[in-house]
C-alpha cells in the first residue's frame, strides 16, 4: 500500500471508530479559533470605531491663529492650497470690555467678552459649532449665558463697548449655543495647563461685514488687538488605528506651519481628540489580551485534554501498527494526517462559529472591521488552530515514537511518580511571583498606559500582566495539587463521601478515583480554569458598566440637572416649578467660587439631609468617613467643611482646623472671609470639577453671603423618563436655564473606549465562556468515562449491580462537579479581585467595590453541572450493556 492509501484508510478508520473523540477534539479547536478570531476582528473594529468617533466629534479640526505682521488673507490662501484641506474660513476675534441691555425701565451690563465675526457660509462648514434655540440663524447672534445675563431675545438690541471705540448698538436676531465653546476660545499654540480655565462668559456673534466695520476704529488705535483664526475641515484619509492617526495628524499640522514661513499657529483639535483616543484603544488592546488570551489558551488545554484522554488507546494503536511493519516515519506521519485533518477541519468550523457570533452580534461576520484586517485575524485563527491540533495530536506521538517501545507501550500498568512541577513547587513560586508583581503593578503612582498628551509615543507597561497570568497558572497548578493529595492520600474520606452513591463499592470506588486521580484531577482544573474565565470576564464587565454609570451620574449630577444661567437668582423655592409628571424628588445644589489663599475653587453648597435622595453618594467619594457621617457632620456642625486632597496637602491640613475662605457677599458685591472647619476629604462629588472643591453646608453659605441662589436643581426621575423630563423642561423654561440628562450625558461622557460596543465584546466572551464550561466539565468527563468501558464490564462480570456501577460514574462526577466549581469560585474571586485593580486606568472613577453577576454566574455553573450531569446518566447507562457485548466490542 502506498503512504497516500495508509493515511487515508488510518483517517478513515479514526472517524467511524472514534467519532465522539474526534468531534470533541474539533470542538475545542474551533472555540480556541473562534475566540482569537472573533476578539481579534472586534479589536480592529474598536480601534476603527474609536478614530470615527473621535473625528465626527470635533466640530473644526484646525484653528490657525494668523500671528503679528502676518497677511490674513495670504495664510487663508496658504491653507486652502495644503493638502487634505477640504474648506477653510476666516474667523475674526475681538475683545469687548461689556455689553449693556436697556429695558423695562433697568439696565443690564456684563463683564468683559468676546466679539467674533463670522462668514455667511460658516454654519454650513462647521454645523456642529453653532447650535441655535431660538430667532434667526442668521445675522447678530448671542450666546445663551449672554442673553440670561442681559435679559434680552431677538429683537432686542444692545451696546457693545470695544477698547478705543464709540460704543455701538446691533439688533439681536438669535440666541444660539456654542457646545465647543472651550476649543472654540483656546489659547492657540499654547500648553494644555495654560489654557484658560473656562471660555468667556459673555459672547457675540456678527457677520464678517459688520465685525469689520465695528471693529476698524480698533485696528487702527491697536491691530493686535483683533486677531484672525482660519478655522479649516480637513478631508485627507487617516489610519484606522487612533495612534498612527494621531501622529499622521501631527505631522500633517506642523508641515502647515512650515508653509506658512510663521505666519499661523495651528491649534490641533482633530488631534486632541485623537490624542485621548489613542489611549483607550491601548487599553481597548490591553483588554484583548487579559479577556482574549486566556480563553484561547483554555480552549487549547481543553483540546489537548479532549486528545490525551485517549492517548492509552493511541499508544497501543500505534504499538500494533509498528508491530505489522510500519516504520515510526510512517507512524508519524499517520499522527500528522490525524492533527492537520483535526486542524483544518476545527479550524474552518471555528471561523464559521466566529462569522455567526459576528453577525449576531453586530451584524456584520467581520464585527465591522474594514478592509482586509478581518482576514487577516480570521487567517491568523486557522493557523492557531493547525498549531493546537499539532501540539494535541501530533507531538505526544512524536514523543511516544522517539522515547517508548513497543513492549512499553501495550503495558497499560506502570508506576505512576508525582510530576515534576509538584516536587519543585512550581504553583507556589507561581503564586509568590504573582503577588509580588500585583503589589508593584497596582502601586501608587504606577500607570498601566502611559501617554502624554501631545507626545506621539506611548507605551504600555505590559510586565503588570505577569500578576494575572502567573495566579492563573499558579492557582490552576495548586488546585491540581490538591486534588491529586485528596484523590491519593483520602481514599476513606472519598470512600465515605461516595457510600450513599456505591454502597459497598465505596471503597473500590475511592481505590479507582485514586488510580485515575490524574484525568480526574485534569477534568477538576479545567472547569475550574473555565468557571474562573467565565466570573473575571463577567465581572470585570459589570464593574466597568457600574462605573460609567456612576461617571454620568457624577457628571450629570443626577437623572435631570436643571442648570440656572449665571447673574440669573433662584432661591431655593424654585425648584417646585420644576415638579412635573415623573419627578420624585428636587434638591437645589448651590454652586459659588471661593478663594483659599490665592487659589480660585468651585463651592458647592449642599442640603446634607436630603442631598442623597437625588444623587449618589458612594463612601469611595470621601475620606474621613463614611458619606452618611459626612453629611450628618454638615448638618449638626454647619460651619464643616470638605475639601480635596490636593488642598489638604498645599495648606497642610488636619481635620478640624479652621479655614478661612474668601467668599463675595451679595449685598456689597466684594470679598469678605467666612470661617469654616475641615472635617474631610472630597474626591468626587455630583456636577464637581476633577480637580480641587469644596463642598459645605448650604444654609452656613447663604448665611454668611447674604444669598441662597442656586446654581442647579437635581431631579430625580426614579431612573426613568429622563428623556421625556428633560424635553418638557427645556419647551417650559427656554433660553433661562440649561436642562441636562444623564442619558445624553452617558453617552458623550465616556471614553471612546466606552463608545465601542462592549455589550457585544460581553455577549461574545461570555457566550464562549459558558461552552467552554461546558466542554471543560461534560465533554472531558465524558471521554474519560467512554475509555474506561472496559473497566466497567469487568467489574459487572465480577458481580458489581448496575446501581452501584451508576453510583460509581455519578461519584466521579461530582467530585468533579464540586471541585471545579468550589477552585473555579476561588480562582474566578482572586482574579477579578486582580483584574479590576491592574485595570484602574479604565474605570473612573475607579470602583469601590466589584460589580458581582450573579446570575450569569449561575447560568453558566448550572450549565457545566447539567453537562457533566448529562455525560454521566449517559455512560451510567452505557454500561448497563451486557459485558460480553462491551467486552466483545472493544
Amino acid at each position: 500500500m502506498t503512504v497516500t492509501s495508509i493515511v487515508t484508510t488510518w483517517v478513515g478508520g479514526l472517524f467511524r471508530h472514534h467519532t465522539g473523540r474526534l468531534l470533541a477534539t474539533m470542538s475545542g479547536i474551533a472555540l480556541a479559533v473562534a475566540l482569537v478570531a472573533s476578539l481579534g476582528s472586534f479589536l480592529t473594529a474598536s480601534k476603527t470605531t474609536m478614530t470615527d468617533r473621535a473625528v465626527s466629534s470635533v466640530a473644526v479640526d484646525w484653528q490657525v491663529e494668523v500671528q503679528p505682521g502676518s497677511d490674513p488673507e495670504t495664510v487663508l490662501k496658504t491653507v486652502r492650497s495644503a493638502h487634505g484641506v477640504r474648506d477653510a474660513q476666516s474667523v475674526g476675534f475681538a475683545r469687548s470690555t461689556g455689553f449693556r441691555a436697556t429695558g423695562g425701565g433697568s439696565v443690564h451690563d456684563t463683564g468683559p467678552g468676546v466679539v467674533l465675526g463670522l462668514p455667511d457660509t460658516y454654519r454650513q462648514t462647521f454645523p456642529r459649532e453653532i447650535r441655535q434655540l431660538t430667532g434667526a440663524t442668521s445675522g447678530v447672534l448671542i450666546a445663551q449665558q449672554t442673553a440670561a445675563n442681559l435679559h434680552v431675545g431677538p429683537g432686542d438690541t444692545i451696546t457693545v463697548n470695544l477698547p478705543g471705540a464709540k460704543p455701538a448698538q446691533v439688533k439681536v436676531a438669535g440666541v444660539v449655543d456654542l457646545p465647543q465653546a472651550d476649543s472654540l476660545f483656546q489659547k492657540v499654540g499654547a500648553p494644555p495647563q495654560s489654557q484658560p480655565s473656562a471660555p468667556p462668559d459673555n459672547v457675540l456673534l456678527l457677520p464678517t461685514r459688520s465685525f469689520d466695520t465695528l471693529t476698524a476704529p480698533v485696528k487702527a488705535a491697536d491691530p493686535a488687538a483683533v486677531t484672525t483664526q482660519i478655522h479649516l475641515t480637513r478631508d485627507a484619509p487617516l489610519p484606522a488605528d487612533p495612534a498612527a492617526a494621531y501622529t499622521s495628524d501631527a505631522a500633517a499640522a506642523r508641515n502647515l506651519e512650515a508653509r506658512t514661513t510663521g505666519g499661523g499657529v495651528v491649534g490641533d483639535n482633530l488631534g486632541a481628540s485623537l490624542d485621548a483616543a489613542r489611549q483607550d484603544a491601548l487599553y481597548a488592546q490591553i483588554l484583548f489580551l487579559f479577556l482574549g488570551v486566556p480563553g484561547a489558551v483554555l480552549a487549547a488545554l481543553l483540546t489537548a485534554a479532549v486528545a490525551g484522554a485517549g492517548a492509552d488507546r493511541r499508544r497501543r494503536e500505534q504499538a500494533l501498527l509498528r508491530t505489522r511493519g510500519l516504520r515510526p516515519r510512517q507512524v508519524a506521519a499517520l499522527a500528522g494526517a490525524e492533527a492537520a485533518v483535526l486542524g483544518v477541519t476545527g479550524g474552518l468550523l471555528g471561523l464559521g462559529v466566529a462569522a455567526v457570533a459576528g453577525r449576531i452580534a453586530f451584524g456584520t461576520a467581520s464585527f465591522g472591521a474594514r478592509g482586509t484586517s478581518a482576514g487577516g485575524w480570521f487567517a491568523l485563527a486557522l493557523v492557531l488552530g493547525l498549531l493546537v491540533a499539532a501540539g494535541a495530536v501530533l507531538v505526544p506521538a512524536l514523543r511516544d515514537l522517539r522515547g517508548g517501545t513497543v513492549a512499553a507501550a501495550r503495558r497499560v500498568v506502570g508506576r505512576t511518580r508525582s510530576p515534576w512541577w509538584m516536587r519543585y513547587g512550581v504553583d507556589l513560586i507561581l503564586l509568590t511571583t504573582s503577588l509580588l508583581v500585583f503589589r508593584a503593578s497596582s502601586g501608587n503612582q504606577y500607570a498601566l498606559v502611559l501617554a502624554p498628551e501631545g507626545v506621539a509615543s506611548i507605551s504600555v507597561s505590559y510586565w503588570a500582566f505577569l500578576g494575572p497570568a502567573l495566579l492563573w497558572f499558579g492557582s490552576a497548578l495548586l488546585l491540581c495539587r490538591l486534588a491529586l493529595l485528596v484523590l491519593a492520600h483520602g481514599r476513606g474520606f472519598v470512600a465515605r463521601l461516595t457510600r450513599p452513591l456505591t454502597g459497598t463499592l465505596a471503597g473500590t470506588t475511592a481505590a479507582s478515583m485514586a488510580r485515575r486521580r490524574r484525568p480526574l484531577a485534569r477534568a477538576v482544573v479545567l472547569l475550574a480554569l473555565a468557571i474562573a474565565f467565565a466570573a473575571s470576564t463577567a465581572t470585570l464587565n459589570s464593574t466597568y458598566r457600574q462605573q460609567a454609570e456612576v461617571d454620568a451620574q457624577l457628571t450629570n449630577g443626577a437623572d435631570v440637572t436643571v442648570t440656572e444661567s449665571p447673574g440669573v437668582s433662584v432661591g431655593p423655592d424654585g425648584g417646585s416649578a420644576l415638579k412635573t409628571a415623573g419627578v420624585r424628588h428636587v434638591e437645589p445644589l448651590q454652586h459659588r467660587f471661593a478663594y483659599v489663599g490665592a487659589d480660585l475653587q468651585d463651592l458647592y453648597g449642599v442640603q446634607p439631609a436630603s442631598i442623597a435622595s437625588a444623587t449618589s453618594l458612594q463612601d469611595a467619594y470621601f475620606v474621613g468617613g463614611t458619606a452618611k457621617s459626612l453629611m450628618d457632620t454638615l448638618t449638626t456642625h454647619p460651619d464643616s467643611i470638605l475639601v480635596s486632597q490636593e488642598t489638604v496637602k498645599d495648606f497642610q491640613l488636619s481635620p478640624g482646623d479652621t479655614l478661612n475662605l474668601r467668599l463675595q457677599d451679595s449685598r456689597t458685591k466684594s470679598l469678605h472671609t467666612v470661617p469654616f472647619h475641615y472635617e474631610g476629604v472630597v474626591k468626587e462629588f455630583p456636577t464637581a470639577p476633577k480637580d480641587s472643591f469644596f463642598v459645605a453646608n448650604a444654609s452656613y453659605v447663604a448665611k454668611t453671603t447674604g444669598s441662597d441662589a442656586i446654581g442647579a436643581f437635581l431631579l430625580d426621575t426614579s431612573g426613568t423618563g429622563q428623556q421625556r423630563v428633560a424635553a418638557e423642561l427645556r419647551h417650559r423654561l427656554g433660553t433661562s436655564a440649561t436642562v441636562t440628562d444623564i442619558t445624553h450625558t452617558r453617552a458623550t461622557v465616556g471614553s471612546s473606549l466606552t463608545s465601542v460596543d462592549l455589550a457585544g465584546l460581553t455577549r461574545i466572551e461570555l457566550g464562549f465562556a459558558v461552552l467552554l464550561a461546558v466542554a471543560s466539565g461534560g465533554i472531558v468527563l465524558a471521554l474519560g468515562l467512554a475509555e474506561r468501558r472496559r473497566t466497567f464490564a469487568l467489574t459487572t462480570v465480577l458481580g458489581a449491580t448496575g446501581r452501584q456501577l451508576r453510583g460509581l460514574v455519578l461519584s466521579e462526577a461530582v467530585v468533579t462537579t464540586v471541585g471545579g466549581l468550589a477552585g473555579g469560585a476561588l480562582i474566578g474571586w482572586a482574579l477579578s479581585q486582580m483584574l479590576v485593580k491592574v485595570l484602574t486606568g479604565i474605570f473612573d472613577p475607579p470602583p469601590a467595590t466589584i460589580a458581582v453577576p450573579w446570575g450569569y454566574l449561575a447560568l453558566t455553573a448550572g450549565a457545566a453541572a447539567v453537562a457533566i450531569g448529562g455525560s454521566a446518566l449517559n455512560a451510567a447507562r452505557r454500561s448497563s450493556r451486557p459485558p460480553v457485548e462491551e467486552l466483545r466490542d472493544l
